[in-house]
Parts: C-alpha cells; structure tokens; sequence
C-alpha cells in the first residue's frame, strides 16, 4: 500500500509550490519609464522584485516534492521488481508524465524567475524613437503554477499505482529446479 505520509508530505510540497507560483504571477514586476531631468533621458524605474524570489521558492518545493516522490519510489528503477499487469503499465505511463510535467513547471518557473530579474538599463533621448522596459510576460508563472497542479496530481497517482505494482509481486517457487517429490 502506498504510503500516506509520502503522499500527503508531496501534497503539501505541491500545495506550497503552487500558492508560491501564484503569488509571483500576481507580483510580476512592473516599470514605468522616468524623465531624468538633469540629461534629457528617460529611463526605467522597476517596483519590487519579490515575485523572483516566490519563483524560485516555488522552482525549490515542486523540485522537493518530486526528489521525496522518485527516492519513495526508488525513481522506478531500483527495488524488487513490479508485478506485471494494469498498475505497472499505469506506473510506467504516469512515470513518464510526470516527469515531463515537472520539466515543463520547472522551465516555467525558472524562466520566468531570470526573465522577472533582469532589469534593462536602456535610457532613449527625449523626443527621440519611443522605448519600452523589458518586463516579464503575463502568464508565464501562471503556466508553471498549472503544470506544478498537473504535476501534483500526476505524481500522486504514480506513487499509487507504482505501490500497488510493487506489492503484488510475488517470487516464483523456492526450489532451483523442477519438484520430483511426487514421482516414486
């Protein structure tokens, strides 16, 4: 049987994880462009920087959150074999899945958190060709923050599946060879 204090530690780690990249979503940063008037340049000014930090945080908790599921779950790999049938073909789709899902919330999550942090340092001329300040794209944590949902719920059933497939296999007689008690 899967265990629950695997599965309900991973649901928290995800739970974390997705509010985490919600919460940089909401706090992308923003700029607005600033007259400077001692040079007759403008420039851009950017607001806080916090949702780069909850970007990584949530990069951080998804990427322990799928370390905790692979190491219960010997990354599917390692341990006694599973036993052959639905939830081992389950266990195998899942796997896959999960894993790319994870890379998908994973990229989401970083690029967004380097793409938040960096900051243009561009000044135009006044009157000249009208510049813009390179701001993070909407959506992009949003996007990590449904793939980490994805994730969770993937993984989850993995372990499920994987625990049933691994517990219902059973070893082939214990004798080397072929029983010839019978036979007088």
């Amino acid at each position: 049987m899967a265990s629950k204090l695997v599965l309900i530690s991973v649901f928290i780690l995800d739970i974390i994880a997705f509010g985490l990249a919600i919460g940089a979503e909401q706090r992308r940063s923003t700029a607005t462009i600033v007259k400077d008037n001692q040079q007759d340049y403008d420039y851009c000014v950017y607001d806080s920087d916090i949702s780069t930090g909850l970007g990584v945080g949530a990069l951080l908790f998804l990427l322990a959150s799928q370390a905790l599921i692979m190491v219960s779950s010997q990354c599917f790999c390692c341990g006694k074999p599973l036993s052959p049938g639905g939830s081992r073909a389950w266990a195998v789709i899942l796997f896959i899945i999960c894993w790319l899902f994870f890379l998908i919330a994973e990229i989401c999550l970083l690029a967004g958190s380097v793409r938040n942090a960096y900051h243009t340092k561009y000044r135009g001329i006044i009157g000249g060709d009208s510049f813009s300040c390179s701001t993070l794209r909407k959506g992009v944590f949003g996007a990590g923050a449904a793939f980490i949902f994805f994730t969770a719920i993937v993984s989850e059933f993995y372990y499920v599946f994987y625990s049933k497939a691994r517990e219902s296999f059973q070893q082939y007689g214990r004798e080397p060879a072929v029983g010839m008690g019978t036979y007088k």
